[in-house]
């Protein structure tokens, strides 16, 4: 579907969100591509049984674990990455062997057209449905008793949707988001860190949820960043980005609006871009600092294409910053000191993290994408998001054979079978059962010398 429609997928994207080409290829297509031939090729090994560790008790029984589909799923999309974000869980499910409702956002119409026509031409009609519409028909939906629900979007549609769950205790995986940070701390390439920044974050102009929410360091290090990150701004989008065709913009008239009286309200000093234009729904890339840790523009996620800078004294300042509110989807790391990088990474928790980049790690589908607390529960990408879509079922084959041995567990109960019962069904007794064998075998052999 995607190689036979990918002009179409790409008027689409454009249409919604005035997606560059590169970008929409790179973070639309490419990404998923990658997925399902990933799944394609480790499906078989996903698959097969689980055998695991057994005790002299279970000694002769078959003891795995089985994937099996959960049944049939609820997949619902944001419209920052309209595409990407629908059909990546998709793989998961359709690996896993689930049948599965699918919800676009109804705020990236161009993309929620195209695939309410394309999938029913590509997916079988009985497994997979294409649902449309805005927050009345998503209620709706909810209320239908699904084996699971995959959502990715806002914090405060994500309690609306666990309600709806709750009704028939439906599991459910949360794709969120949050502020995540960027933390540029010691010695470091202060160009590269500018360029991969610059890129991290205006991506798609900002609208990503693991993009930089805002950047920490010290006064020191903003005095040589601003100018570099004003530097890499204009190698990458010119003098004038409104002109630019690689710079998408804002969604809607009511994403812009809420964007611009953040910046409005923010007492920060903007040092770079600002302008905006409501009709063409631009905002320019913006950063900003003197921004304290109660400003506007911490009050939220930013969701776009500006970038507030806050000064800490330290690096234990950071992390302490950091750890004092919600864990975030992501959090990012430059420094050429590996000790920095360590101390991070050891000292916080996050879904994901990065050193000296930016949003880069999911385009992996080895590593898992999800958050943690605040910014989302599960995880999905390559096997796991198979794991997300199947049941692990715990099996036992068990035969008729040492039937003596299981009297062991039958009334009348004595102290003796008890004992018995504690030492076969421990760790040691599989190290003396193994012992015995080989003892057993090495009389024999010296038995027939």
């Amino acid at each position: 579907m995607v190689n036979e429609n990918e002009e179409q997928i790409l008027k689409a994207l454009h249409q919604d969100l005035a997606k560059p080409k590169f970008e929409a290829i790179l973070s639309e297509l490419v990404i998923l591509t990658n997925e399902l031939h990933y799944a394609i090729s480790n499906l078989r090994s996903w698959m097969q049984p689980e055998y695991v560790s057994k005790s002299l008790a279970t000694r002769f029984d078959d003891c795995f674990v089985q994937r099996e589909p959960l049944g049939v799923v609820l997949i619902i999309a944001p419209w920052n990455y309209p595409l990407q974000l629908l059909l990546l869980p998709l793989v998961g499910a359709i690996a896993a062997g689930n049948c599965a409702v699918i919800k676009p956002s109804e705020i990236s119409l161009a993309t929620e057209n195209l695939m309410a026509e394309l999938i029913p031409r590509y997916l079988s009609q009985d497994c997979y449905a294409v649902v449309r519409g805005g927050p009345e028909e998503t209620k709706a939906l909810l209320e239908n008793r699904f084996d699971h629900i995959f959502y990715t979007g806002s914090q405060s549609v994500a309690r609306s949707i666990l309600q709806a769950a709750s009704v028939h205790l439906t599991p459910v995986t949360l794709e969120l988001g949050g502020k995540c940070p960027g933390f540029i701390y010691g010695h470091v390439n202060i160009v590269a860190a500018a360029r991969r920044l610059v890129w991290a974050k205006f991506f798609n102009a900002g609208q990503s949820c693991v993009a930089p929410d805002y950047l920490l360091c010290t006064r020191a290090t903003q005095d040589t960043l601003v100018p570099a990150l004003r530097q890499a701004l204009e190698d990458f989008y010119g003098t004038n980005p409104q002109t630019c065709p690689d710079l998408s913009r804002i969604v809607s008239p009511r994403h812009w609006t809420r964007l611009m009286n953040l910046l409005g309200r923010s007492k920060g000093k903007v040092v770079v871009g600002g302008e905006s234009n409501e009709e063409d729904k631009y905002i320019a890339p913006t950063v900003l600092v003197d921004v304290t840790e109660d400003d506007a523009l911490m009050e939220e996620e930013i969701f776009g294409p500006i970038l507030p800078i806050i000064t800490v004294e330290s690096l234990e300042k950071g992390i302490e910053f950091i750890n004092c509110r919600e864990k975030p989807l992501a959090l990012y790391v430059f420094s050429d000191e590996s000790s920095v990088i360590n101390m991070v990474l050891e000292k916080t928790s996050s879904g994901g993290f990065v050193s000296n980049d930016g949003i880069i790690h999911m385009s992996l589908p080895g590593l898992p994408f999800g958050g943690v607390g605040g910014s989302g529960w599960g995880s999905y990408h390559g096997r796991w998001g198979f794991e997300t879509f199947s049941h692990r079922k715990a099996c036992m084959l068990r035969g008729w054979a040492l039937e003596r041995l299981n009297g062991l567990r039958y009334p009348p109960y004595r102290d003796d079978k008890l004992g018995w019962l504690r030492w076969t069904a421990s760790p040691k007794s599989k190290k003396f059962f193994i012992t015995g064998i080989l003892l057993a075998l090495t009389v024999t052999m010296s038995s027939n010398l």
